[in-house]
């Protein structure tokens, strides 16, 4: 043949996503939360980290390492 075959293989690791309210209830090992996109409320932001045994165990993602928490007065 006048061309050569080569073959890639890239690293995959298997991870799941479930969102914050099916992890009510359980416990995780390991947990990394994305939070470039608002949450909507406190409640929401406890649950998710709450759900992690060890605080070295929880990763958090945002930007400028920041997040602004939104609460509504009118539901206080």
């Amino acid at each position: 043949m006048t061309f050569q075959f080569m073959r890639l293989q890239f690293p995959i690791r298997l991870a799941f996503a479930i969102t914050i309210s099916k992890a009510q209830g359980q416990s995780l090992e390991l947990c990394g939360l994305d939070l470039h996109t608002n949450y909507f409320s406190h409640g929401q932001l406890y649950v998710a980290c709450s759900r992690v045994a060890k605080p070295d165990n929880l990763y958090v993602c945002t930007e400028n390492g920041t997040r602004k928490n939104i609460v509504y007065p009118q539901a206080l």
